[in-house]
């Protein structure tokens, strides 16, 4: 499954499902598909997402690849703050221009 984020200020972010819905999470958000965030949260939303990156920024975020004791697992994994990048960047915009953020599986 993919899931797409969207904002009228942004270009279209579609992540892996299980990649999304986490960060998702990470935002305070349950994690549902489709969801939302009206405008005037989105710098909150913003905010958690980038403490939680904060907090491990070098956490491999890849759910399907669990075994710590592969090292060819995680050479392959992919970084948290690298993955949550383009929603960091979608959100800052949606922010600054006072917009929603949606999505939806795509």
């Amino acid at each position: 499954m993919l899931i797409t984020f969207k904002t009228p200020v942004y270009a279209d972010i579609t992540m892996f499902g299980d990649v999304a819905k986490a960060l998702i999470k990470m935002m305070g958000h349950s994690g549902t598909v489709p969801g939302a965030i009206l405008a005037e949260d989105v710098p909150k939303a913003l905010e958690k997402l980038r403490d939680a990156v904060a907090r491990n920024p070098n956490a491999p975020l890849n759910p399907e690849r669990r075994d710590d004791d592969d090292e060819d697992a995680r050479r392959e994994s992919v970084s948290l703050a690298k993955r949550a990048l383009p929603l960091v960047e979608l959100l800052e915009a949606a922010a600054r221009d006072e917009k929603n953020v949606m999505w939806e599986q795509s």
